[in-house]
């Protein structure tokens, strides 16, 4: 059966950050969530005084995080002296786990800033595990070109079978089995995508135009998805989305910045773990 849009979520401008420029979409508020997905945030400009701000150091505990570089350059460090750049098709998957406080900072002072950068949840289990990281070089996703050059998909993480081929994506071992793709179609172009049946889905059109069932979808805009074991994409003008389809992890959500536990009392331990400086030592409830 195939999916249909079940909702349309146009982004909504905020700040995150030191005030770094962001289009937020799923996860603007509670009701918006697609679990196992808290929240994505899409950044672009050319416009400095939009990015050069960066991420100075903050706190994650819990979930894990997606930053996908379409154009650009940022640094990343953290408190366990890992340091790295993310230049344009790159990816880091972060497992914050029980702990990470991390900067992510340009490495550009003009220049289009573009990406992504999206929320994964961790089950009640997974949520104290140690921090990790996977650092993905944009050499290292699959190109896979559409039939008849309609159009081309990266592939981030998970498995996907077209034409009769397999591929897999170079994230690995996350525990929702995420699928998570960049997909760019030409004007008139349409692509039909397997998903996992069970799993949640939602797609974000980051440029152009598309139609999904019977509704269509314009730039900025995220559409959750029902149900089904794929979905059909058209583009009605040249496009280019993300899609994430993932098992949803069906626990309760207590949010408070940028801690994501399952109870009010795990939030409360996280913000004293943060204030006397032992966030990152898991230390037990």
């Amino acid at each position: 059966m195939k999916r249909s849009i079940d909702q349309i979520i146009p982004a909504i401008e905020t700040s995150d950050g030191a005030g770094v420029r962001i289009l937020r979409s799923v996860g603007q508020r509670q009701g918006l969530r697609v679990d196992p997905f808290l929240m994505l945030d899409f950044f672009s400009s050319s416009n400095p005084d939009d990015y050069v701000a960066g991420f100075p150091a903050h706190p994650h505990r819990g979930f894990e995080t997606v930053t996908y570089m379409l154009n650009g350059t940022l640094q990343h460090r953290d408190h366990m002296g890992n340091e790295g750049t993310l230049s344009s098709g790159g990816v880091q998957w972060m497992t914050a786990g029980r702990g990470v406080i991390h900067e992510e900072m340009p490495k550009q002072q003009d220049g289009l800033m573009r990406g992504f950068q999206l929320w994964v949840n961790l089950p009640a289990a997974h949520k104290m595990r140690p921090a990790a990281y996977q650092n993905i070089a944009p050499h290292q996703l699959p190109l896979i070109t559409l039939p008849g050059d309609s159009g081309e998909m990266k592939l981030i993480a998970g498995e996907l079978t077209l034409a009769a081929e397999h591929y897999q994506g170079p994230v690995a071992g996350v525990t929702v089995d995420p699928l998570l793709l960049d997909l760019h179609l030409q004007q008139g172009a349409s692509v039909q995508l397997p998903l996992e049946s069970g799993h949640n889905a939602f797609i974000y059109l980051y440029e152009g135009e598309a139609e999904i069932g019977d509704r269509v979808l314009a730039t900025d805009q995220a559409a959750t998805l029902t149900q089904g074991s794929s979905v059909e994409i058209k583009a009605l003008k040249g496009a280019r989305l993300l899609l994430a389809a993932g098992r949803p992890i069906r626990e309760p959500v207590v949010q408070y910045g940028p801690f994501v536990m399952n109870s009010t009392e795990e939030i409360d331990q996280a913000l004293r773990d943060y204030r006397e400086g032992v966030l990152t030592e898991g230390r037990g409830y």
